[in-house]
Formats: structure tokens, sequence, C-alpha cells
């Protein structure tokens, strides 16, 4: 890459120096960590030694877009009941092996899909007219078990929410029915949405398709997994603190996490807390191809759609390109893999090919305080906190006690879900003057943000600092989604870019990030860098070994 410079973001003045028991005391942590992460990573290899694949695609029809699926149907070279055939057979193939998928609607899902062939037969609407007004009209989506589709169970990973049925669609999911898609089932999920491995109680663990000893990610990992295993034609995650683009990260496809307040929330459980957490809070589509972002956006975005601007030609030769490698802090989080910074750099140098301006190394300092900043903006005041909500009933949990149940598998929850109860109460607590601290930078590392990007730029990011770790592993790795999390309390849209395997043939890529309501620069930069790099692979085919 040629001629790039640097530019070092950090209007809060000179670092004040530390005392010497300070410097001694971080250099310990960072030490204990990386044994600590040694370690784990030496055990777990020893312990999941699992080698089962999936199998490789039986109909080629479903490899394809879902934008491509969609114009068939409406111009009558592929019936909808036939593709929902296909990947139904598809699910009963990978779904034993990976677990991604909770409940199925088949029945009712081949039902809608014959009433739909019924429509493009009886041609009363032409093509134009389907195309506009139908324009997803016989395509089947899954979603996860946190957003509601009437007559679905609605747990959100929760065992003391397994009998809940949702009496109505999220307006999400209404906008795609309305649009003519089909939903054909649920997918996994964290316990209560909050962690970034999908395991709960009520559906147990979902696996990775390029290896079932990794984890999928969360919280929308079984979403993740059942798009890059070829499960269903497009998903809808949501995304608080990287919930969509972790397991897009993990599972080598596309998610993107819109603007604040673009696509309604209504019907996520659990709900925001604030209008100000809701500013977090982005549900959007995870998909296998780039091309399917924008016209999914568009959809689930409803009104708020002529907002983005969708419609725009974007030349991304327009765009101004910057890029940080890392969030200068290794103390508790790990540091970024070298093949993730290749990659990154890889997509750096790309666009300073095709862009008129150079491409630009930034350094935001306060990245490094990034979970401290995410941790303070969700701690509400006056609101319901993770220990009470878990229990279903907003009762308080004796935290050390499940614990000790958990360790004898007598616990109603997940220990990890217990140990988030646990941390919760050590980050900045609403009222105090850390916690003011922490969102006073917070507001500023924002205004930094939109200085630097404007209308015209997009930050590339790495979306982790790991390929897929075994499961349980992150555990010992918990502040690892700062690097996705940073960008939800900003409020700024991001997208995960799949860019290959490594060479342990797990999935890796990059986030791009823009300025509020840009999420169409984000979009071309997706598009382009999918064209260079290739995408998503498709794990039944990958030659590396699991």
């Amino acid at each position: 890459m040629t001629d790039l410079s640097k530019l070092v973001i950090n209007k809060g003045g000179k670092v004040p120096s530390k005392s010497c028991w300070k410097i001694f005391l971080n250099i310990l942590i960072t030490v204990f960590h990386k044994i600590a992460f040694a370690s784990s990573r030496w055990i777990c290899s020893m312990c999941y030694t699992e080698t089962k694949t999936v199998p490789p695609v039986k109909n080629p029809i479903i490899l394809e877009s879902a934008m491509s699926l969609a114009e068939k149907i409406r111009t009558k070279k592929l019936k909808s009941e036939d593709l929902i055939k296909a990947y139904m057979e598809r699910l009963q193939d990978i779904n034993p092996i990976l677990n991604c998928l909770v409940e199925d609607r088949f029945k009712d899902a081949l039902e809608e899909a014959r009433n739909a062939d019924k429509l493009v037969e009886g041609g009363t609407m032409s093509e134009d007219q389907l195309a506009k007004e139908k324009p997803l009209l016989g395509l089947p989506f899954t979603t996860k078990d946190c957003i509601m589709v009437k007559d679905l169970h609605h747990t959100s990973g929760l065992l003391s929410r397994k009998d809940i049925i949702a009496k109505e669609d999220s307006e999400c999911i209404a906008l795609l029915r309305k649009s003519g898609a089909i939903p054909i089932g649920l997918t996994n999920v964290s316990e209560l949405c909050m962690w970034w491995e999908s395991s709960n109680k009520v559906h147990g663990r979902t696996n990775n398709a390029y290896n079932v000893n990794r984890i999928v990610g969360g919280s929308s990992g079984g979403e993740g997994c059942i798009q890059s295993a070829i499960g269903s034609s497009f998903g809808i995650g949501s995304d608080i603190g990287g919930s969509i683009r972790m397991p897009a990260f993990f599972n080598g496809i596309f998610g993107h996490k819109p603007s604040k307040f673009t696509v309604s929330s209504h019907g996520q459980y659990p709900a925001p807390a604030s209008e100000f957490q809701e500013s977090f809070l982005g549900l959007g589509p995870m998909t296998r191809k780039a091309t399917d972002l924008k016209p999914l956006l568009k959809i689930i975005s409803g009104d708020k759609a002529k907002n983005l601007k969708l419609d725009e030609n974007v030349p991304v030769k327009n765009i101004k390109v910057y890029y940080q490698e890392n969030c200068l802090n290794t103390k508790i989080v790990s540091p970024v893999d070298s093949t993730l910074k290749r990659v990154l750099k890889e997509a750096a140098s790309h666009l300073s090919t095709v862009c008129d301006t150079k491409v630009k190394n930034v350094e935001f300092k306060k990245m490094a305080i990034s979970s401290k900043i995410w941790l303070a903006s969700m701690n509400i005041k006056d609101s319901l906190s993770f220990m009470e909500r878990l229990t279903g009933n907003n009762s308080v949990l004796n935290v050390l006690l499940e614990i000790a149940k958990c360790a004898i598998g007598q616990s109603k929850h997940t220990f990890v879900a217990l140990m988030t109860s646990f941390i919760e109460k050590i980050g900045p607590q609403a009222g105090t003057k850390e916690h003011e601290k922490m969102l006073k930078l917070r507001q500023e590392l924002e205004d930094e943000f939109r200085e630097l990007l404007g209308d015209d730029g997009v930050f590339l990011y790495p979306t982790h600092p790991t390929a897929a770790p075994f499961h349980n592993e992150p555990l010992l790795k918990m502040h690892n989604f700062n690097y996705t999390a940073i960008i939800n309390v900003l409020g700024f849209p991001a997208t995960h870019i799949p860019m290959g395997l490594n060479d342990e043939g797990l999935p890796i890529g990059i986030q791009v990030v823009s300025n509020w309501n840009n999420d169409r620069l984000c979009l071309a930069i997706a598009e382009e860098l999918e064209k260079k790099f290739g995408g998503w692979i498709d794990p039944s085919s990958s030659k590396k070994d699991n």
C-alpha cells in the first residue's frame, strides 16, 4: 500500500504519566492474560476434537443470492414451494450437526409458498408490479429467537420464557411478510441475548459449520450459522453490542447493523430500557451475498428508508477511507491476529487503488476504553438489571447460589449469564462520577468520528481480534467484544465483510463503519470488497480441514 499517512485522534490532551506501581500492575495484568489465553487455547484444543462436517449442497439453486431467487420466482423460472422444500432438505442435513434452527414452521410456510406461486401464475399482477410491491415474494427466511414471529416461541434463550408464544409479528418481520417473504423458522441465541456464544438452557448450543468445535458468536449466532451453512435465503439479526457483526465474522457471512433508529425494535426481547439504549440496538440483514443487504435494508427500514438514500448511486472512488488496526488495549483484550491485520491492510490497499483520495491510518485513542464506555452506556438509571431480567419475573437472583447450583447442573441459567449478572455490578454505575465521565468520553468519541467521516468517509476496523474461538473459550476473553460494541453506543451503521479463511479454515474479515444514515457507503464498500476478495465461502466445499 502506498503513502498511507497516520492521524492521531486524541483531543483529550496529553496522556497523564503513570506511577511505577500502575505500570507494574498493567504489565502484570498483560502477562497474566497472555498466559491465560495461551493455556485456554491448549486445553480447548485437547478437549474439543469433534470431526463432524456439514455435507455438500444437494440442490445448487439454494446457493444463489436472495434477490436472484426472488427474481426467478416472480418470472416463473422457480416455484416458491420447490425452493422451500430445497431449504427444508438442507436443514434436515445440517441441523443435527449444527443445532442452528430451534423451531420451524414448514407446514405453514409451504402453504404460503403455494399461495405465492398461485399469485404469480394467476397473472393478476405483472412482473413489474410484483417487483415493486412484493419484491421478496415466495422467498424463505429465518430470524433469531428474540424477534417475534406470530405463533412461534419467543424465548430469547430464557428457560422462564420457554412456553411464551408470540401473538403478533415484530414490525421488522411484518414488513418482510408484506413484501412477500416467508418465515420458515427461528434460530438459536445466547441466554437473554447478552453473550457472544449462542448457548442456552432452552435450545442448547450451536456449532460452527466450518469447525463444529468452534463458536458461532452471539447473540445472532444461530442466524449467522444457518446463513453460512445455506439453511435459508437470508436472515434477520439484532445487534446491541456486536450481535450481528460478530456472528457474521465467525460464520463468514455479511451482516449489517443499521444507523440508529432506522429499523424498528418493536418485538425484540429484551426491549431497550430507554431511548438512549434503543439508539444502540439495530435489527439488520444477515446474508451470504453483499448485494442482498441493500434491498433487504430498504424493506425493513420502512418509512425510515428515505433517510438512508439507498437508491443513490455510490461511486466507490468518491469515498474517503480511514482505518485502525487495533483498539490500543491488550491488557484485557486479545491482540489482533496477524492474519486479521493482514486482511485489513489488504482491504485498505485495494481501496487505495480505486478511491480518488489516499487511504489513511488513524488512531482513535478512546477506543482503548471501549468496554468501559459500552458498559456505562448500557447502565441506565432505574432500569431493570440483567440479573432481574434473567428471572423473567423481575425478582433478584442469588447469583452465588446459582453459580454453585450451576456447578452441579441444577441451575436454570448458563454459567456465563450468571457471570454477566455479577460483572454488571462492577462496571460504572449510573449516577456516579465514573459513569458521567464515561458518557462524556463517549460523546467526545462520537464527535471525533463524525468530524472525520463527514458525509463521504468510512472507517475500516477489526470486527474481532481473533477467528472463532473454541466453545467456552470466550469466558477468558470476555472483553474481546469491544471491537463491535463501541460502534453501537456511537449509533453508527456498520457492516461486517468476510475476507476468506485463515490457516485453520476459519472465516476472517473486517467491519466498515460510516456516519449516521450513510449506510449506503458501508454497503458499497462491502460489494467492492466482495468482488475483489470473494466474500462468503461454502463451508461444505472448503478444502480446509475441520
